[in-house]
């Protein structure tokens, strides 16, 4: 269960590798966009540095742009490019 204070990351494929988890809790002191909590992902995962042009940010399952309100509590998924054939 998530704390008041975190929000929930659900990081797949690369992505989960990078951060050696599936899940994790990633502590917020208040609510922000999308795009200030790059800057908190890198600050605790800085191998994420150079993949911030790459990897997508979903919000409780909806695509979040960098000005998308993130929330105390919500889910965060980190979603690398997906490639197939």
């Amino acid at each position: 269960m998530t704390t008041p204070d975190h929000v929930r990351l659900v990081a797949f494929a690369a992505a989960r590798d990078l951060i050696g988890a599936g899940r994790a809790e990633l502590p917020l002191a208040a609510p922000c966009t999308a795009g200030e909590l790059w800057a908190e992902l890198v600050r605790h995962y800085p191998v994420l540095s150079p993949y911030r042009g790459t990897i997508r940010l979903a919000v409780n399952g909806r695509w979040a742009e960098d000005d998308a309100r993130v929330s105390l509590g919500d889910e965060v998924a980190l979603l690398p490019p997906v490639s197939g054939g």
